[in-house]
């Protein structure tokens, strides 16, 4: 069973939520970041433990699967493709050709 971690904006909470459970029920085991409320002020230090534990489940995934709708991929995610692609993982895009695009 291949592991994915799901990557993309929190702007497509929803979407990543539907995908992650479309590709479960596909075979896939998925990991996923956490979602949180976005009127909670989150400290500079949880906001940290947030990205090293989504990196810690890049990881321990066999690839990752980018949700880029509309082929928008911020500069968090750019960082997560980067280092998926450094640690030898596999990049799926939903949408093909994304681009960055961190003026939205």
């Amino acid at each position: 069973m291949k592991v994915l971690t799901i990557c993309g904006s929190m702007r497509f909470e929803k979407q990543m939520i539907e995908i992650a459970t479309e590709l479960e029920f596909k075979g896939f085991c998925v990991l996923q970041c956490v979602y949180f409320d976005k009127n909670k002020n989150v400290a500079k230090e949880e906001y940290q433990n947030l990205e090293k534990a989504h990196l810690k489940k890049i990881d321990l995934s066999d690839g990752i699967y980018v949700v880029n709708c509309g082929g928008y991929i911020g500069e968090s995610t750019q960082k997560e493709i980067e280092y998926a692609l450094k640690n030898g993982k596999e990049v799926i895009y939903l949408e093909p050709n994304g681009r960055k695009n961190d003026n939205n």
